[in-house]
């Protein structure tokens, strides 16, 4: 089977490293590299020996997959360009800017038979993806995402820019639909909120207490599950999970019961490269991608909802 063709549009901070892994990948020639930066574009392009341009329209006719890591208001423009000339894409998240862009260009891929794959990165961490056959009926999540203040991110909110993150993972968690949501946030050192919290209640009964923040002085992102026969404890930053069972089995809690308790550390991994070799896998082998369009407008959907009720808890009546 030849080589996938493929092309980065949006070299900043995040799609350097995307070039970069493609340009490592076995089965992928990276053809070229984009930016409206064209200092940056051909840096970049000189990093991985790629040839550099500073509009997206020029690679579209030579290229068969595509990273794009625009800003988000240019989302829907440059994804909606590149699925139109039969690209399938890998699309940083957020998605888009509003529901009905996602929409359009889910049913753009559907139509033409793209992969269309959202960059939701927290799905390839090794301790979420050990949750398979563990997780089982949750009753109450807890998750903090905090991080020191960076201006890169800061044209969207802490709910788009970090939330979101973990907001996906809840949606990919509970089969269920949202019942009410009760949320605070405020701007710190930005325009937009900078630090939020939101309380989730689904239909089935479980919720979900969510914070983020990027005006923090220490790094966290952690997440803890309460389930009928278990308490999972994910560090995502260290790769570790904690399970603490009913029952026998595991080591044993000192002044807890039958209660047995298993820790995994797993090693350092490249998700970004898994995620980027599980969209090439998609295309090769014609299956669904691990986080789908869908799946992407889902977690948008639910952003922009916590959202209105933060403009109303910063907004002065």
């Amino acid at each position: 089977m030849s080589n996938l063709r493929a092309a980065v549009i949006g070299v900043g901070y995040l799609g350097r490293f995307h070039a970069q892994k493609y340009a490592a990948l076995e089965g992928v020639d990276l053809v070229g590299v984009v930016d409206a930066n064209a200092q940056r574009a051909r840096e970049v392009a000189d990093e991985v020996g790629v040839a550099a341009f500073d509009d997206y329209r020029q690679i579209l006719d030579r290229t068969d997959i595509v990273s794009i890591a625009v800003p988000t208001q240019y989302h829907h423009t440059v994804a909606k360009a590149c699925l139109l000339a039969g690209c399938h894409i890998l699309l940083e998240k957020p998605i888009t800017q509003t529901v009905e862009e996602a929409e359009e260009l889910i049913a753009i891929a559907a139509d033409k038979g793209l992969v269309f794959q959202v960059g939701h990165l927290e799905r390839f961490n090794p301790a979420v993806m050990a949750l398979k056959g563990v997780l089982k009926n949750p009753v109450f999540i807890e998750s903090h995402r905090l991080a020191p203040y960076k201006p890169r991110g800061t044209d969207v909110n802490v709910v788009l820019d970090l939330m979101i993150h973990d907001i996906d993972i809840l949606l990919s968690m509970v089969p269920s639909t949202i019942k009410t949501i009760n949320s605070v946030g405020v701007p710190v050192l930005s325009q937009e909120v900078d630090i939020a919290n939101a309380r989730l209640q689904f239909e089935n009964g479980c919720v979900a207490n969510v914070t983020a923040s990027r005006v923090s002085r220490d790094t966290m992102r952690k997440i803890r599950i309460f389930q009928p026969d278990a308490y999972i404890s994910i560090d995502y930053q260290a790769r570790k999970i904690q399970i603490l069972r009913k029952g026998s089995g595991g080591i044993p809690v000192p002044g807890l019961p039958e209660i047995g308790m298993e820790e995994r550390s797993f090693g350092q991994v490249d998700a970004l490269l898994e995620e980027i070799r599980s969209f090439v896998d998609a295309v090769r082998n014609g299956t669904p991608p691990v986080v789908s369009g869908e799946e992407g407008k889902r977690a948008l959907e639910l952003a922009l909802q916590i959202n209105r009720k933060l403009w109303h808890e910063v907004t002065p009546s």
